[in-house]
């Protein structure tokens, strides 16, 4: 269902060009009609805003029930300290975070993390910007267990694309609840941008597109 919240959203991503339209191929060798990349925010207003739906959904949903997030490099690293940043802003959860570097450093404090140091029965969450393939939860996973002995129960990401792997017809999504018993929470998905964009007749186009995609790579909630 398109809330208030989650079409404010939308106009938000779309206002920043993170969300566009048109034809795109994705990393998977899919044309797609939308295409989402949060690498085009970039000034302190969006980030604040970015920050603030992200709290939102991580306080909605685990309100402090956890002991620190990760955001995986690169995109995920100025998500997960603006999503930290607006829990204690707005909810006065004060969380640590860290993220992981991609070339582990030989010098200085040296190591592959920056930030909090994980220990042993901590509950960390994810903060990502989307999911497609799971790729990026497989990679973390491995990391974060050489860490210290922790548990991820929860992602939290922009959008869920609802879309089944290459292989397989459940959706990255589902895979990842399957493989790691982690529950990916969205702050929007393709359903919602759907709904929004059928309120739009400057969108017809896009609709029909969209609809024939969701038809041949998509799991939908029913």
């Amino acid at each position: 269902m398109l809330t208030p919240a989650k079409k404010e959203f939308i106009e938000f991503m779309m206002s920043a060009d993170v969300l566009r339209f048109g034809e795109f191929i994705t990393k998977s060798g899919r044309k797609t009609p939308y295409f989402v990349n949060t690498g085009n925010y970039k000034t302190g207003e969006q980030i604040s805003k970015l920050g603030d739906f992200y709290a939102t959904c991580i306080h909605e949903t685990c309100g402090g029930n956890f002991d620190a997030m990760f955001g995986p490099a690169y995109k995920g690293i100025p998500l997960a300290t603006a999503a930290a940043g607006a829990l204690y802003r707005n909810y006065g959860v004060d969380k640590p975070y860290f993220f992981n570097r991609k070339e582990i450093k030989d010098h200085g404090e040296g190591g592959g993390l920056i930030g909090y140091k994980p220990k042993d029965g901590d509950n960390i969450i994810i903060v990502e910007d989307v999911i497609t393939a799971g790729t990026a939860v497989r990679e973390t996973m491995p990391l974060l267990k050489a860490c210290a002995d922790v548990s991820v129960s929860d992602m939290f990401i922009s959008v869920n694309r609802c879309e089944i792997g290459k292989d397989t017809t459940k959706t990255a999504v589902q895979q990842v609840k399957e493989e790691f018993g982690i529950t990916v929470h969205s702050i929007i998905s393709v359903e919602d941008i759907h709904e929004y964009l059928m309120t739009k007749e400057e969108y017809k186009d896009v609709v029909k597109a969209m609809e024939a995609y969701m038809a041949e790579y998509c799991v939908l909630d029913k």
